[in-house]
């Protein structure tokens, strides 16, 4: 491309340029001056390779006249080919193979033209000189536009190499991002409940020891000792994917275990209703998974923020969809804003009810109290 410094090709080319031309020259012979203005011109010729990397054109038109003055000056003969294949190398190299090519056409028509004029042979002329010269510096045109495809090739090749890594690093850093927030819903769905069941049967332990109510505090305490041993079997299966442990990992909660998380809600003192409709046994397991985390981050916002006296929990398979309510009649979002409505936890149901291709609705009941209502699609269902 223009703009290139010269190469160590193109400084080999110089000098053999002025080596061809300087020994044309020298063995012609000739009057002092005439010798003279011979090496000048070989001098001229072989510093046109040089330019051509910057300048192309100028070059290509200085040779162009410098062929025209070396033939008017009546120098040693030489071949066209010699004093202008480095140049039409350099220029086709350099990107400007029309411009070369229109050169040489031109400087090989006034060549023949000018010979016939001169009485020379027309068959020699026509007949070798026009194909030899002529495919000569054809070849050398060629070689140029060859050798610069092919530097452009290697280019576009790096090109392409160094941006499909920047791609693999960037497809690597957008799955450690979402494993980290993955990690981060599963430890926010853990805990969170944990510590809401912890912090309503703690209250419901102290009140029953004030009163001297010593089996509700047991119930109580065995409560907080189940959900406290849950959340710790839950956070080591986690941490355990976060240390690659080869060994046996707790298996992520299903449907099936909306029985028990619904038992514990209830030992904490607030009444649950659970629905289950359809087969539930065929569900792939990570939609098991997200809808068991509705569920269970639902009923920690109500054990959190409603005031609820009673909630209802129902899940429903059809074929193309897995339904899932949560409803209470609590107090519903705080009207200053405090409820996790906007927060992490609402925000982890709908990223990953939105994972599956499914759809998540949050807000005040029709009838009042507060509802969550998720859709996830089954195979074979709309996405």
């Amino acid at each position: 491309m223009p703009g290139h410094r010269p190469t160590r090709i193109d400084a080999l080319l110089a000098i053999g340029t002025f080596a061809l031309v300087a020994a044309a020259v020298a063995t012609h012979g000739g009057p002092p001056a005439q010798l003279a203005a011979g090496y000048l011109a070989a001098a001229g010729f072989g510093a046109l390779p040089l330019l051509a990397r910057h300048f192309p054109v100028p070059a290509l038109a200085a040779t162009a006249a410098g062929v025209v003055a070396y033939y008017m000056l009546d120098l040693a003969p030489v071949g066209l080919a010699a004093h202008t294949a480095a140049v039409l190398y350099v220029a086709a190299d350099a990107g400007r193979v029309r411009a070369a090519s229109v050169m040489a056409a031109a400087l090989l028509a006034a060549s023949i033209a000018a010979r016939l004029a001169e009485g020379d042979d027309p068959s020699i002329v026509l007949g070798v000189d026009l194909g030899s010269q002529g495919a000569l510096m054809a070849a050398v045109l060629a070689l140029g536009d060859a050798v610069r495809s092919r530097r452009a090739l290697r280019a576009e090749l790096a090109r392409q190499a160094a941006a499909a890594a920047d791609e693999r690093r960037a497809e690597a850093a957008r799955q450690v991002e979402a494993e980290r927030l993955r990690i981060a819903r599963e430890v926010h769905d853990t805990l969170g409940h944990a510590v809401s069941v912890v912090t309503l049967q703690s209250a419901v332990a102290q009140e029953a020891l004030a009163d001297d109510a010593k089996d509700d505090a047991l119930t109580a305490l065995a409560a907080i000792r189940a959900a406290g041993g849950s959340a710790m079997s839950e956070l080591r299966a986690t941490l355990g994917t976060l240390r690659r442990d080869t060994g046996p990992r707790h298996p992520d909660p299903g449907i099936g275990d909306l029985p028990a998380l619904v038992d514990g809600v209830r030992g904490g003192g607030l009444p649950v209703e659970l629905h289950v409709k359809g087969d539930l046994r065929a569900l792939p397991a990570v939609v098991g998974t997200t809808a068991y985390r509705v569920v269970q981050e639902a009923l920690t916002n109500v054990l959190r923020h409603a005031r609820a006296t009673k909630a209802q929990v129902s899940v429903i398979a059809g074929s193309t969809l897995l339904s899932v309510d949560v409803l209470d009649d609590g107090r519903g979002p705080d009207p200053h804003g405090r409820h996790d409505e906007h927060g992490y936890g609402l925000r982890g149901m709908s990223e990953r009810v939105t994972l599956l291709g499914g759809a998540l609705e949050a807000g005040p009941a029709d009838a009042g109290g507060f509802r969550v209502h998720a859709e996830l699609p089954l195979p074979g269902g709309p996405r």
